[in-house]
């Protein structure tokens, strides 16, 4: 079988769904493979996602979804499918950032518009799964909102999951269905060490008790040593007081990761803790940004020289900040949907991931000489 116009040596079948053929096309940049996904695979995007579905899409080669959402005048919600997905495997992208009370009922309205439409299967691509912050009962009379939120994903239809860097990683506990919990850390390093920062003088820090092991794993990769910052929270209003620094950080670069920021007020009074404590450059590396202006603002007149962080909520407050890079991930999380649809394992993605999707990744950020640099790697 063949497509017009196009040779067929580079068309493989995957497998057959009762007579419909999902075909791979070889992609003749680096040698990677990506879907072709005219067959049986489908990804759409909700409205706070539709750049980073975009994304997505072109870097997998497939057109997105044409789906709708009005808001009428009282607040209601509705939202339609505007072409079949019947018997084909659907991935819904919807992150859960800025507004995730409304994100988050568009996102179950979808889910149970694609079963009720009689797709095959539906995953929910939950880049910043932001109700992730409420993982426990840790004070009398409160809901445990991560666990409700991920009852409600379930029972609205979804059959899988793909997030990345939940605040506690045993949130993947609250969902009976599977879940794909991706890592940021592997662009992170990447662009640390673009930027050449990484050697005997960096020091990465945590914020918190609770961030210590996300900073080890990063130092271990980064091969540099640990400092911990020791956080009291009196209250839910966002603001953290920073009262020490553990470790020796005197006359060293310092990356501060953490897995998101909100008003930015925790990682600026590190910085200003590690400023007391001697050291030089200060860089803070997040999976997740929601910043404000306000918060924005703070970043810029605090000592952090650069914030870099993912795309997986759309701030415009930071784009035209002079501190603060974004890196994509979306061409993590098409990479994730290629893994799942093939059937291959997710850890291929962290242990060798393409040449490709780093590219990719960093290409708003990187001159063209530098990405033809990068390629050559």
């Amino acid at each position: 079988m063949t497509c017009e116009g196009v040779p067929s040596y580079i068309f493989c079948p995957f497998v057959d769904y009762g007579g419909v053929i999902c075909y791979n096309t070889i992609d003749k940049y680096k040698g990677d493979f990506v879907l072709m996904s005219e067959g049986i695979i489908k990804i759409f995007a909700g409205s706070a996602s539709k750049e980073f579905a975009s994304q997505m899409c072109e870097y997998l080669g497939s057109p997105m979804g044409d789906c709708t959402t009005l808001v009428f005048s009282e607040g209601n919600t509705f939202v339609r499918i505007n072409e079949s997905i019947r018997d084909k495997d659907v991935y819904f992208v919807q992150t859960l950032g800025l507004d995730p009370n409304n994100e988050f009922a568009e996102l179950l309205f979808f889910l149970d518009a694609f079963k009720r439409a009689s797709a095959n299967s539906v995953t929910a691509i939950i880049p910043y799964f932001s109700y992730a912050k409420g993982d426990k009962k840790d004070e009398p009379r409160v809901s445990i909102r991560g666990r409700v939120c991920a009852e409600c994903i379930e029972l609205a239809g979804a059959d899988r999951v793909v997030t990345m860097d939940l605040h506690a990683a045993q949130v993947q506990g609250f969902f009976k269905k599977p879940v794909d919990h991706l890592y940021a850390q592997e662009l992170l390093c990447a662009y640390a060490r673009y930027l050449g920062i990484v050697n005997d003088d960096l020091v990465v820090v945590s914020p918190d008790a609770g961030s210590a092991k996300r900073a080890r794993s990063m130092a271990n990769e980064l091969g540099c040593a640990v400092a911990i910052g020791d956080k009291m929270r009196s209250g839910h209003d966002e603001n953290a007081k920073v009262l020490e620094i553990i470790g020796d950080v005197k006359g060293k670069n310092c990356i501060v990761v953490d897995d998101f920021t909100i008003s930015g007020g925790t990682l600026v009074d590190v910085a200003h803790g590690l400023k007391d404590k001697g050291a030089n450059d200060i860089y803070a590396f997040l999976s997740h940004v929601v910043l404000q202006e306000k918060g924005v603002k703070k970043i810029e007149e605090s000592p952090i020289k650069l914030l870099v962080s993912t795309d997986t909520v759309n701030c415009p407050a930071v784009k035209d900040s002079s501190k603060i890079k974004i890196l994509s991930a979306a061409p993590m999380f098409a990479e994730a949907v290629r893994h799942i649809h093939d059937r291959t394992p997710m850890s291929n993605l962290f242990d060798n991931p393409s040449q490709r999707m780093l590219t990719m990744s960093f290409a708003s950020q990187m001159s063209l000489d530098d990405m033809m640099k990068m390629n050559k790697k």
